[in-house]
């Protein structure tokens, strides 16, 4: 596998790992599209979001618009598709109108990804990509922005993937399934009473999102928190007992959802007969009773208050997480060793989840299982800015777009997130009733 980007924080990103990163996550988005059938292009699997077009264009076309023209001042492909091209959509409850854009031919499209992508090569080959005081390129801010944001987009790319028929894609020879149960068993483990480190602070890491930054340290009081995270297992129990039928479960924004929408189950089951199935990327599998579940905010928030819990705060996640019984935090839950496989389900090394606890060297000093990697988790702390936030300079509507009171934080990773972005700071959001989001959750309790 492999490894980690290591650059020199003082000196911005070495050039040979900004253009390695680069290649690497191009071959890895092409990989993804390979997948698609030839039709799909204009399709629009989820619809708050754009059709697949734009996602072709956009992620060449961002790093174009951010790293050649605004932070180097080179000269633009073509100043109509960088427009058309530049900023993706939210995912928000009015739903997106896909009629209000004209796209352009594929033809077209290919040819501006083409000359996007020798731009950008270009500019990481012979630009200055750290200049000290610039605005964008301090620290190689707008190079570390673009590397980022194409991995981010990636899991966005199979987030939609998913939502499209089986007959719509063509499954890589690498694909495979793993349902065998652990043998691990659910319990509650106990997590001190002690100190959480929020995000970093700045200058600490070679590069972080506006929104990590100046991460405060927080006393946490004790804690119980589920080992494992709620399984499809668990989550049946509350969807034959009627969870979804009851309102007493739920907020009144969240049941007006389920009842406009007509829930009835996770949008990753489908339910033939009296058998249920989960909607895979290639095929409908027999209900994986050992896999995570994967729901909304609104659904998990409604189980954990049937089982009498409640969601981890961010606080309580990044204690579990990266804090210890008897040192300080560690760079993973696991502790300082670099990310592989057998930790976790993460990097794009699964198409699906893996039955929860299959990967105990992840474990945290704690014992809790999967915490990264299997499947974001929500937390129930809503997203804003740390106290001292102020916007990333290469994109200042990153995050402030978001501090609505309407987005929750997520923590931890998918198997579609990828390794550069497991590092604890790191916080991800979403609406509480967006529900085709790799994220799964577990229920705390205060220690009695």
């Amino acid at each position: 596998m492999t490894p980690s980007p290591q650059p020199a924080a003082p000196n911005g990103i070495d050039r040979a790992v900004a253009l390695a990163w680069y290649h690497r996550n191009r071959a890895r988005t092409q990989a993804l599209f390979s997948v698609l059938q030839p039709d799909t292009w204009y399709a629009q699997p989820i619809t708050q979001r754009h059709p697949i077009v734009f996602y072709v264009g956009h992620l060449p076309g961002f790093s174009l618009n951010k790293l050649v023209k605004e932070a180097l001042g080179r000269s633009g492909v073509d100043a109509a598709l960088e427009r058309l091209f530049a900023r993706g959509i939210d995912p928000d409850e009015q739903g997106h109108d896909a009629r209000a854009f004209t796209w352009p031919d594929q033809a077209t499209v290919e040819a501006f990804v083409a000359a996007a992508d020798a731009r950008v090569i270009d500019a990481l080959a012979t630009g200055d990509l750290h200049q000290p005081g610039h605005r964008l390129l301090d620290r190689s801010e707008a190079v570390y922005a673009i590397l980022e944001h194409e991995a981010m987009h990636q899991e966005t790319l199979l987030y939609m993937w998913h939502r499209l028929p089986h007959e719509a894609k063509r499954a890589p020879s690498d694909y495979r399934l793993v349902t065998t149960a652990s043998g691990e068993a659910q319990a509650d483990v106990a997590v001190d009473a002690g100190l959480a480190h929020l995000g970093a602070l700045r200058g600490a890491i070679p590069f972080g999102w506006d929104n990590e930054f100046p991460g405060p340290t927080i006393e946490v009081p004790g804690f119980r928190i589920q080992r494992l995270n709620v399984t499809n297992g668990d989550y049946l129990a509350f969807v034959e007992a009627g969870g979804y039928q009851d309102p007493q479960w739920w907020s009144p924004a969240d049941w007006a959802w389920v009842q406009a929408e007509g829930r009835t189950h996770p949008t990753f089951w489908v339910r033939r007969g009296s058998t249920w199935y989960w909607r895979g990327m290639f095929e409908f599998v027999e209900l994986p009773l050992a896999w995570p579940v994967y729901v909304s905010y609104a659904e998990a928030s409604a189980y954990a208050k049937w089982v009498g819990r409640r969601l981890p705060t961010e606080a309580e996640f990044q204690r579990a997480a990266y804090g210890s019984p008897t040192h300080g935090a560690r760079q993973y839950p696991w502790g300082d060793e670099a990310p592989t496989s057998a930790h976790g389900v993460f990097d794009f090394t699964s198409w699906e989840p893996q039955p929860v606890g299959t990967h105990p060297a992840g474990q945290s000093a704690w014992g809790v299982h999967d915490l990264v990697g299997n499947g974001w988790e929500w937390t129930s702390t809503v997203f804003a800015g740390f106290p001292g936030f102020a916007p990333i300079a290469s994109y200042p509507e990153y995050s402030a777009d978001f501090f609505d009171e309407g987005h929750y934080v997520l923590k931890g990773a998918s198997p579609a997130t990828a390794r550069e972005l497991l590092r604890p700071s790191f916080r991800n959001w979403f609406r509480p009733r967006y529900p085709y989001v790799y994220a799964t959750f577990r229920t705390v309790e205060p220690t009695a």
